[in-house]
């Protein structure tokens, strides 16, 4: 009897990872959705029997959508697979009644587990033929491209969260990767969006491995600095401004270290790093960009906004990548995906 499964993501790289995951002997008719709404639409019709959901989407997110099954009693088991892997993520959504949770990218042998689990299918895992049917992802199409930089970007943003949330005892809200092939122009342009407050406090980090380097920016916003002390726990006795560099120097550490790991797992790359680097400390957004002018080649720009909203703390994590950087890890990306 063939099943009706739903893979709900806003990424067609996403879906088609999911896709090729999905034995070749499990009788499935396969169906999509970019968001929560379109999925909602499609349960109704009685297509999703089995339903694969992330969580981080535009019009409607993952909890939107498992808050609303839960509420109509829609005819669906969820399995949620998601860059963000947050304990407080999971535990939200299993308490609305997803079956279990997936880290992506896809653990072939974790869907296998889960499915022999509920019973959803026992027979050969063997995932060859459905690789084979899933169009691969080309480079004919910028929006192609952007849609692959941008799930790398959800993957590394989600283990960066993870790694924070720990830390500070508190849930990171993510957005969707902001990913853009940009000039040095655009690229002043896009930080002084970022922080348009009067100070901020910003750190340089680069990174290389074999024919990749790139460089990860954090910019906090000064305002921040007195919640996120308190979040550290640091031992009393030194001086605000002490607290306040090791802090900046803290989650810089957390958030480029998680990413460039998880980087690292996408493309099967192994990245070395240079020492921190301080741009700039209290001051005008115009002094922080004023190191940015000796870029003259277009780039690949990734910015992650990462905020607590309990404690009202924004910062925002900017990985760049230069134009001989990109081609590689599109195509490291799709190989290894």
């Amino acid at each position: 009897m063939t099943t009706p499964v739903l893979i709900c993501d806003d990424s067609s790289f996403a879906r088609k990872q999911m896709q090729r995951s999905i034995p070749d002997g499990w009788d499935v008719e396969i169906s999509f959705a970019e968001n929560g709404l379109e999925a909602l639409q499609l349960i109704r019709a009685g297509k999703a029997d089995v339903m694969f959901l992330d969580l981080n989407m535009p019009v409607m997110d993952g909890y939107e959508t498992m808050q609303a099954i839960k509420e109509e009693d829609l005819p669906t088991m969820v399995i949620v697979v998601s860059g963000d892997v947050q304990p407080e993520a999971r535990t939200r959504m299993l308490k609305m009644g997803a079956l279990d949770f997936i880290r992506k990218p896809t653990d072939n042998a974790k869907l296998a587990e889960i499915l022999v689990q509920y019973g959803l299918y026992s027979g050969d895992f063997e995932t060859s033929q459905r690789v084979q049917d899933v169009a691969p992802v080309t480079k004919n199409s910028i929006d192609e491209q952007l849609d692959a930089y941008r799930e790398m970007a959800n993957v590394a943003m989600g283990q960066a969260g993870e790694s924070l949330a720990k830390l500070l005892g508190e849930f990171i809200d993510l957005p969707i990767p902001n990913v853009n092939l940009i000039t040095n122009t655009e690229l002043h342009m896009a930080i002084a969006d970022i922080q348009c407050n009067e100070s901020v406090s910003a750190v340089s980090q680069g990174f290389i491995s074999a024919g990749i380097n790139g460089e990860a920016l954090v910019i906090f916003n000064d305002s921040n600095f007195a919640n996120m002390v308190k979040l550290l726990k640091y031992t009393e006795g030194e001086s605000d401004a002490s607290f306040e560099l090791e802090a900046l120097m803290d989650v810089s550490n957390i958030l480029i270290g998680a990413c460039l790991r998880a980087l690292s797992e996408q493309l099967h790359s192994v990245f070395s790093h240079n020492h921190p680097i301080i741009l700039g400390r209290h001051c005008d957004l115009d002094e922080i960009l004023k190191t940015t002018t000796d870029r003259q080649e277009d780039m690949l720009a990734i910015e992650i906004a990462y905020s607590i909203k309990s404690q009202e703390i924004n910062f925002d994590l900017l990985l760049l990548f230069p134009q001989k950087s990109i081609d590689l890890v599109f195509d490291k990306l799709v190989k290894n995906n």
